[in-house]
């Protein structure tokens, strides 16, 4: 179930290690940022750890406002292609997107390839297409 909780109490968790399996072994804190997956269950604590350490180097952002926002996953599976995972940033009140952020595409086309897409032209073209570290540079500038 998806949890709406802001990016600067998820960043706040993930940085006090509450994102780690609890002494029961349970991993249930990091499947409540998923929102939909084609996946195995089990890949998506995986799957949501590397994207929570990606959350992290751009959290801190001005391009984000951390305590109006709040992030979910999303596992895509294309037709022309493998699974791939994406995170978006969306407002609290609104639930509206305002970045989709793919760090590695798994479409034949763009295979490996990194994406930030954002509402301001609709999601119609990238803001930054290359690799994962222009992505982070791109909301570090």
């Amino acid at each position: 179930m998806l949890k709406c909780e802001s990016i600067s109490e998820t960043i706040r968790a993930y940085r006090n290690g509450e994102y780690d399996k609890d002494r029961t072994g349970s991993d249930t804190k990091v499947k409540e940022l998923w929102w939909d997956w084609f996946c195995k269950d089990s890949s998506l604590v995986n799957k949501g750890r590397n994207l929570l350490q990606k959350l992290n180097q751009i959290a801190d952002s001005k391009k984000i406002d951390a305590g109006k926002t709040y992030v979910w996953f999303k596992n895509h599976c294309p037709g022309n292609g493998t699974l791939y995972d994406s995170m978006s940033i969306s407002d609290i009140e609104t639930k509206d997107v305002i970045y989709c952020i793919i760090p590695k595409s798994g479409h034949f086309c763009d295979e490996g390839k990194a994406f930030l897409y954002g509402r301001a032209d609709k999601f119609k073209k990238p803001i930054v297409e290359g690799t994962w570290k222009d992505i982070k540079n791109w909301f570090r500038s």
